[in-house]
């Protein structure tokens, strides 16, 4: 077992151990599950969440034990990494890895469990959400900053931002489901682009975001940041497209 807490939670960490060592038989449930599972707890009247990640395949199993971190650690390292940089996200309390002789058994990351009004997701399904263009552009602006900090953030997805509202019309951005990012000295324009792909198919959205992005990149023309930015975006939902048609065929043959 690898048990790590954070410094700040020391005292608790009999406590927090003993939470997850009970994940499976207590807590409350948050969203579905269907994939890696997250409970509520209650931590010295404190709100926190445990994710309890999928039980890798043999192939991961060995990798995480002796050649690459696992995601829950990899959870808690970046959550640690950001705030440092100043960069919103859910505070890292614990993770939790169990080994067996073939590997990695089974992991935990537990942080803080935040309440905030909306995600990104909103932005995109309800286009008439309030203040939306507001917050898009608020939120361009926080992509910048993590650009110009050098995070890459590889999940930046329409569910992985979590959207607070502060008075006088501003918000606050926190990122969660941390597992996948790489940290760079400095972010090429690509990069950068790329890093939208996954947000939205809508264009106009785009459109906003590349001429919120082109006001501090100052590098390149509005118009280039928008043709690079729906590049990738429409290299993207084309290739998520055919992935589905692939699944789609997979489970028709696998029927017949």
């Amino acid at each position: 077992m690898n048990f790590k807490v954070n410094p700040s939670f020391e005292n608790n960490a009999p406590s927090i151990l003993d939470t997850i060592k009970m994940f499976s038989s207590s807590g409350e449930l948050f969203g579905n599950g269907d994939r890696n599972k997250i409970k509520l707890f209650d931590l010295d009247g404190k709100k926190i969440n445990i994710k309890s990640f999928k039980i890798p395949n043999i192939v991961n199993k060995i990798a995480y034990r002796y050649f690459r971190k696992s995601k829950a650690r990899r959870s808690f390292e970046y959550a640690t990494i950001l705030l440092e940089k100043g960069i919103g996200t859910p505070e890292p309390i614990a993770f939790l890895e169990n080994f067996n002789l073939v590997g990695l058994k089974d992991s935990y990351y537990a942080s803080e469990h935040l309440i905030t009004e909306l995600t990104y997701r909103e932005l995109v399904e309800i286009p008439e959400y309030p203040d939306n263009d507001n917050i898009l552009r608020q939120f361009t602006k926080f992509t910048f900053d993590l650009h110009e900090k050098g995070v890459e953030f590889l999940d930046h997805s329409p569910g992985n931002t979590l959207i607070k509202k502060n008075e006088n019309n501003t918000y606050r951005f926190f990122l969660v489901d941390l597992n996948r990012m790489n940290f760079h000295d400095n972010m090429s324009f690509e990069q950068r682009m790329n890093n939208f792909s996954r947000l939205t198919p809508k264009k106009e959205m785009i459109a906003v975001m590349s001429n919120e992005y082109s006001k501090f990149y100052t590098d390149k023309s509005e118009t280039e940041i928008f043709e690079k930015m729906w590049q990738a975006t429409s290299d993207f939902q084309e290739e998520f497209a055919r992935k589905k048609r692939l699944k789609k065929k997979l489970k028709f043959w696998k029927k017949s």
